[in-house]
This record gives structure tokens, C-alpha cells and sequence, in this order.
């Protein structure tokens, strides 16, 4: 019976429609299947073709300022932290006269830089004045006020910058929106001292701020802690004008217990920025 099934032309067609079918949807499936991936590998590939501009931008725009700004008398030099300063670092190291120098770092990171680089290793205990000083930056506005303190270095950070006769900032074009606030949204970072935070929560609220205290996690339970034992703040007050940071500064750093605030007012000279084209852009004030 089932033999004189199979035989018949209807079932003959019904089997071929079938096969037909399934061939069609098999073939669609991995044509999209196709497209999906070739897509994705297009994107993965833009995105590393903008990776390797932004990495080759940051270069161009560190090496330009060690070469543009460090002279034949400067000894004592700054060395901050963040990826572009990684670079600033490197061009220092390539210095004929590097014995010659003494390089103060922000933190532990710069600390690193500095000694992979074969460069001496100073601290401000030792020299109270620094000739230049170079450093990235979380943000940078028209006037070339910055908010720094993304890694919670703020307070050495600063410390480098006063001591500096010449600071230099060096950052990709990400970091260039020319109002603070505007890309940077995580709010400007405040060192404080740890039984002051409450007090200081309820003050910054009160000033139009939107604070927090930094949490450690996932790394560690509780609350992020400085090298100098301190809690950080990161408030965000929106976007802050170039014409009103100082004022907003000096409000917050008469608040009693805020330590030092991640807004450096008017104490970079220059600014270099890596372009998204892989070009390099001077800001003066």
C-alpha cells in the first residue's frame, strides 16, 4: 500500500515541492547568514581602522609636544597619567640628554612609565619646582580649563601641574567638546576626606550638583580610596561655561573637607589634540 503511494504522481510532486522548498529556504538562510557576518566583519574592521587612527593621533599629538615644547634647559619634567601620556613618556625616553632629566610622575602609572622608559625618578619632595609638565585630560573646554581625576590621581595630578612653570595637556579629539559637561557626563571628580563625605553629599546637592560617592566595585567592596586615604565625590553639575568654572571651583573648595577638585582652572598653557584625521591641533588661551 505504501509502496503504490510512493508511486503515484501526486506524491511524486508533493516530495519534489518539498525538496524545492527546503532547498530555497536553505539557500536564503545562508545568504543572510552571509550578509550578517560580512557586515559585522565590516564594522569590526571600521572600527579598528578608527582605533588605529585615534592610537596614531594621540602619538602624533605627544611627540609634537615634547618636541614643540621640551628645551635644552628643562631637567625636572612632569609625566602624568592616561594613554596619550604613554606616548609623551616614550618620546621623553628617546631624549639624547635622558640622563640628564628627572621626571616627577602623578601616580602609580606614570611611576611605571617613566621607569620602562629609562628615565630617572624623581618625587616633589625633591624638587619643589618643575621646569614642564605634561598631562592628559578627561575634558577640555574653549579656554583650555580641564576636569581631570578620571582615575583618581587629581590631587597629585594638580600637585604637578602648580609646581610646573610650563603644563602642557595632551588628549585625542574626543576629550576637545569645549564646554565641560558636554561629553565628560560622570561629573567632575572631588577628593574629600572620608568623614566629611555626608556633609559635603549635602552641600554639592544644595549647590545644584548631583553627587556620589566613587564605589570600588566590582574590584572592591566600598568606596574607592586615594593614595592618600581619601574618598572621591564625582558631582555632576551638567555643562559648566569656560567664563563660570572658576567661580563653581572656588565654591566647592571652600566647602570644608573637599581636599582638591578635578577642575584645573587656567593652568595649562597648551593644549595638543589628536585628530580623528590623524592630524595634530595647538589650542593656546
Amino acid at each position: 500500500m505504501i509502496l503504490q503511494l510512493l508511486k503515484l504522481p501526486a506524491t511524486k510532486r508533493f516530495a519534489r515541492k518539498v525538496l524545492k522548498t527546503s532547498f530555497d529556504y536553505s539557500v536564503n538562510f545562508f545568504v543572510k547568514y552571509l550578509k550578517s557576518e560580512l557586515k559585522t566583519e565590516l564594522l569590526q574592521l571600521e572600527r579598528q581602522k578608527m582605533a588605529d587612527l585615534i592610537e596614531k593621533s594621540k602619538k602624533l599629538a605627544a611627540y609634537s609636544a615634547v618636541d614643540e615644547n621640551l628645551k635644552p634647559n628643562h631637567k625636572v619634567i612632569g609625566i602624568g597619567s592616561g594613554s596619550t601620556v604613554v606616548y609623551v613618556a616614550e618620546r621623553v625616553g628617546q631624549q639624547s640628554n635622558k640622563s640628564e632629566l628627572v621626571c616627577i610622575p602623578t601616580g602609580f602609572q606614570s611611576k611605571q612609565l617613566i621607569i620602562d622608559n629609562g628615565l630617572k625618578l624623581g618625587s616633589l619632595e625633591e624638587f619643589a619646582s618643575i621646569d614642564i609638565a605634561f598631562d592628559g585630560a578627561d575634558e577640555v573646554d574653549s579656554q583650555l580649563n580641564c576636569i581631570k581625576g578620571g582615575g583618581a590621581c587629581l590631587l597629585q595630578e594638580k600637585l604637578v601641574a602648580d609646581s610646573a612653570d610650563n603644563f602642557i595637556i595632551v588628549a585625542d579629539y574626543r576629550k576637545n567638546t569645549g564646554i565641560l559637561g558636554k561629553s565628560w557626563t560622570k561629573g567632575v571628580p572631588l577628593e574629600v576626606v572620608p568623614a566629611a563625605y555626608n556633609k559635603i553629599l549635602k552641600q554639592l546637592t544644595e549647590l545644584g550638583g548631583k553627587a556620589q560617592v566613587r564605589s570600588g566595585l566590582p574590584a572592591k567592596a566600598g568606596p574607592v580610596i586615594t593614595d592618600n586615604g581619601n574618598f572621591i565625590i564625582d558631582c555632576d553639575f551638567s555643562q559648566v561655561e569656560a567664563s563660570k568654572v572658576k567661580e563653581l571651583n572656588d565654591k566647592i573648595k571652600a566647602m570644608v573637607g573637599v581636599v582638591e577638585t578635578g577642575y584645573f582652572v587656567g593652568m595649562a598653557q597648551k593644549a595638543y589634540i589628536g585628530n580623528a584625521d590623524g592630524t595634530v591641533s595647538t589650542l593656546k588661551v
